[in-house]
């Protein structure tokens, strides 16, 4: 599997932009600042959002509300725009073609809800909309703190996960609706044509009922209806009980599994990950299982089982075994050879500072290993060079590196 080196000059300015503001380090004290301040922009920006909708307030400070709105579009604007030009530094996007790499950074989710945050603005002065029907879409802006929280970002990974059962149960939910409906209006509609005349006007009823509001509205008057009606009742605690359910139970795995969120920004700190085309990345990515360890904390123990290997995001690990020490910082990996060959192993592996860990199971990297073996055999290839580099003892086969064409 050829790699294609960096198609884009190095620029430090743009480099440095793209820690600031898309990397994220937490021991970034500019990126952190940056960070806070937009996080404090966004929330004004909702306060001041809901204070324009008090007549005395509007009438009292309509023009320093629309100052405040133009100076933060500009704010925003001006972040879309730096966020979109040092999108060349995203390392899965670095060997892409300049309007390709940006094409493709545009078009994920966070830049979107960027664009579509500061769009209204535009759209309003340029085709000369009444400000007020836009008004409503500024409250998008408060989807821009899902970048800043690791919460949302496991409530969309949720989601996502769970996209097949949910969409199951949403199916369920609608034949439950149409069946409802339909019932209701065979027995209702002679007795009340006006609520029940048609299927479609007894659904307003089946959704009240199902979802157990009962506004009261509409009701059944005949004995059969109010009989279908509590069966529908009970039916409908059933059927809404189930995403609920689907939801809660992934969102407690995910919880319990990771304690913050895996993101391109966050991988893109570790020299084997970040060398991925895009796709590669995606098929990784959702494998990985992220931890925050405290100081001085044994991560492995000599004569356990090699059942996953580690890359530290963040932080630094010690080896400590009878023949050999070795501190391992952010980018590193271990833990390889051992999962690799379903080996033992062989040192103790101790956090030195604060880490952030991600780690992948080796059930997790046999099942990459079958589905992406260009993959697996890249991510082999590079672990033997940088292992053999770095002076340490039981390496991995020669052959394991040969597998991988890299140019």
């Amino acid at each position: 599997m050829s790699r294609q080196p960096d198609r884009h000059k190095q620029n430090p300015l743009r480099h440095r932009l793209y820690q600031i503001l898309e990397a994220g380090h937490e021991n970034d004290p500019a990126s952190k600042n940056v960070d806070n301040f937009l996080i404090a922009l966004i929330v004004l920006n909702i306060v001041a959002f809901c204070a324009e909708t008090i007549p005395e307030l509007e009438q009292a400070y309509g023009p320093w509300f629309l100052m405040f709105e133009r100076v933060s579009v500009m704010i925003f604007t001006v972040e879309y725009g730096l966020r979109l030009w040092s999108a060349l530094e995203v390392p899965y996007l670095s060997r892409e073609p300049a309007f390709k790499a940006r094409l493709m950074f545009a078009a994920r989710v966070p830049q979107v809800i960027d664009l579509l945050a500061i769009l209204p603005f535009y759209l309003g002065h340029i085709f000369g909309i009444d400000l007020r029907l836009l008004r409503v879409l500024r409250l998008l802006r408060f989807l821009k703190l899902s970048r800043y929280s690791p919460a949302m970002h496991t409530i969309i990974r949720v989601l996502r996960n769970e996209r097949r059962a949910l969409s199951g149960a949403v199916l369920l939910l609608l034949a439950a609706v149409l069946f409802a409906s339909s019932g209701i209006y065979y027995l209702e509609a002679q007795a009340q044509p006006d609520k029940f005349g048609s299927i479609p006007m007894a659904s307003w009823w089946a959704i009240a009922t199902l979802s157990t509001v009962g506004y009261g509205d509409v009701a059944p008057v005949t004995a059969l209806g109010r009989v279908f009606g509590g069966l529908v009742m009970v039916l409908g605690l059933c059927v809404l009980a189930l995403p609920v359910a689907i939801i809660s139970t992934g969102f407690a795995q995910e919880v319990s599994r990771r304690d913050f969120v895996v993101n391109w920004s966050l991988m893109s700190r570790i020299p084997i990950l970040a060398e991925l085309e895009p796709h590669e990345a995606a098929d990784i990515l959702p494998l990985l299982h992220a931890h925050t360890v405290p100081p001085n904390m044994r991560i492995i123990s000599a004569g356990s089982q090699g059942d996953a290997m580690y890359f530290i995001a963040s932080g630094r690990v010690k080896l400590k075994s009878d023949e050999l020490e070795h501190d391992y910082e952010t980018g590193d990996f271990f833990g390889v050879i051992a999962m690799l060959e379903q080996d033992i192993h062989h040192a103790n592996f101790t956090t030195l500072t604060r880490a952030r860990l991600l780690k992948l199971h080796r059930e997790d990297f046999d099942h990459l290993a079958n589905a992406k073996p260009a993959l697996v055999a890249h991510i082999k290839a590079i672990a033997h060079t940088q292992l053999a580099e770095r002076g340490l003892p039981d390496l991995l086969p020669e052959e394991d590196a040969q597998d991988s064409n890299i140019s």
